[in-house]
């Protein structure tokens, strides 16, 4: 899996490429655990580039917000296809997530 990384003022954007499922999963959350725990929660996750999620990819997604949590945030999300949008209500964990329909509406501050 790819993973792209920018900054956006004290903003750090992640986007990962294609399906968040098994190993993909597995590597997105050693990246994303390493990322929260030396950015704080000052991080963005873009997925606009991100097909569908399988039940991994949606524990990755929650053990993320969870870190989030105890710095009193939630994991910020922007660009949710329809799909990803679906899953997260159907599942109802649409609530652990700050979502945004633009990546620029994530960026600004709480």
């Amino acid at each position: 899996m790819k993973i792209s990384e920018r900054e956006e003022g004290e903003v750090l954007v992640v986007q990962p490429h294609g399906p968040l499922i098994g190993s993909d999963a597995e590597e997105f959350a050693e990246h994303i655990g390493k990322l929260l725990d030396e950015r704080g929660p000052r991080v963005v996750l873009d997925a606009s580039k991100i097909a569908f999620v399988d039940s991994r990819g949606l524990e990755v997604l929650a053990d993320a917000t969870n870190l989030l949590i105890r710095n009193g945030q939630l994991l910020k999300v922007a660009c949710l296809n329809a799909t990803l949008q679906e899953v997260l209500e159907l599942t109802e964990l649409s609530a652990m997530f700050e979502r945004y329909a633009e990546l620029e509406e994530a960026l600004q501050p709480a």
